[in-house]
C-alpha cells in the first residue's frame, strides 16, 4: 500500500492505493475483517516507527515483571504471587496505551517529523513512569490487603507519589490529544470523510477529558493523596457518557452519508 507522506512538499491531497475502490485490499480491510467501523485505516505495512514503538512497549512490559528470578522457596513464590494483581493492573494500563497508539497509527499512517517527535516523547514518558506506576499499585494492593508494613509512606511521600502518577497520566493523554489534533489538522490531505472527521474529534475530546482528570488529581494530591487516587473514578462515567452521546452522533451521521 503506497501513500504520500503528509509532510511531502506537494500540496496535493494524500492518495492511497488501498482505498475501498481498489480491486485488491489489504487483509485488514477485507469484508468481514474490518478493524474499525466507520473508519478506513490509511496505514499500510508496519513502518519502522511502529516497529520501534512496539519494541519499546514490549521493553516497558518487561520492566513490570514481578521478578526475573525463579522462586527458590515457598515464601519467594508467595511473594511473587502477591505481586500478580498489581502487575495485572499495570499490564492492562500499558496495553490500553499501546492500543490507543495502534489505532492512531493504523487510522492515519502519519510519519511526518511532528508525529515522530510526539511518538518519541510518548515512549520516553512511558519508560520513565513504568517504575512509579508499578510502585503505586504495589502500595495500593498492600493497603487493601493489609500487608503494608507500618510507616510505609507518610503523608508527604504519598502526596508526592500521587503527583508523580498524575504528571505521567497527564503527559500521556496530552500527547495523544496532540497527535489526534495533528491528524485533524491534516484531515483534508488525509481525505477524511465527515464520519471519520467526527471520530477524530471524538478521540481528541476523550483524551482531553482524561488529561483534565489527571490534572485535577494532581492538585487534589496536595491536600489529600487518597482522594487524588479516587479522582480517576470520574473517568468511568465521563467516558461512558461521552461515548454514548457522540457514538450516537457518529451513527446518525454515517446513516446520512
Amino acid at each position: 500500500m503506497s501513500r504520500k507522506h503528509p509532510h511531502s512538499p506537494s500540496t496535493e491531497p494524500v492518495s492511497y492505493t488501498g482505498s475501498s475502490q481498489s480491486h485488491e485490499m489489504a487483509s485488514e480491510h477485507r469484508r468481514g475483517l474490518l478493524p474499525e467501523k466507520y473508519f478506513r485505516w490509511r496505514s499500510g505495512e508496519i513502518t519502522r516507527l511502529e516497529a520501534f514503538c512496539d519494541v519499546v512497549f514490549g521493553f516497558a512490559l518487561t520492566l513490570l515483571v514481578v521478578s526475573l528470578e525463579v522462586p527458590r522457596n515457598f515464601e519467594e513464590l508467595m511473594h511473587a504471587v502477591r505481586g500478580f494483581v498489581p502487575f495485572a493492573v499495570c499490564f492492562a494500563q500499558l496495553v490500553m496505551i499501546w492500543r490507543a497508539h495502534y489505532i492512531f497509527s493504523r487510522r492515519y499512517g502519519l510519519e511526518d517529523s511532528y508525529t515522530m517527535f510526539l511518538n518519541f516523547v510518548l515512549l520516553f514518558v512511558i519508560l520513565f513512569f513504568v517504575y512509579p506506576l508499578k510502585f503505586v499499585f504495589n502500595v495500593l494492593f498492600m493497603e487493601v490487603t493489609g500487608t503494608a508494613p507500618p510507616g510505609l509512606l507518610n503523608d508527604a511521600q504519598a502526596s508526592t507519589l500521587m503527583r508523580i502518577y498524575a504528571v505521567g497520566s497527564f503527559a500521556v493523554f496530552t500527547l495523544f490529544l496532540l497527535m489526534f489534533a495533528h491528524a485533524y489538522q491534516l484531515r483534508h490531505r488525509l481525505q477524511l470523510n465527515p464520519v471519520e472527521t467526527l471520530k477524530t474529534r471524538n478521540s481528541m475530546q476523550e483524551n482531553l477529558l482524561m488529561a483534565a482528570v489527571a490534572l485535577v488529581a494532581f492538585f487534589v494530591a496536595f491536600r489529600n493523596p487518597a482522594w487524588s487516587g479516587w479522582s480517576y473514578a470520574l473517568l468511568g462515567p465521563m467516558l461512558t457518557a461521552h461515548g454514548m452521546i457522540f457514538g450516537k452522533k457518529v451513527r446518525m451521521l454515517a446513516e446520512k452519508t
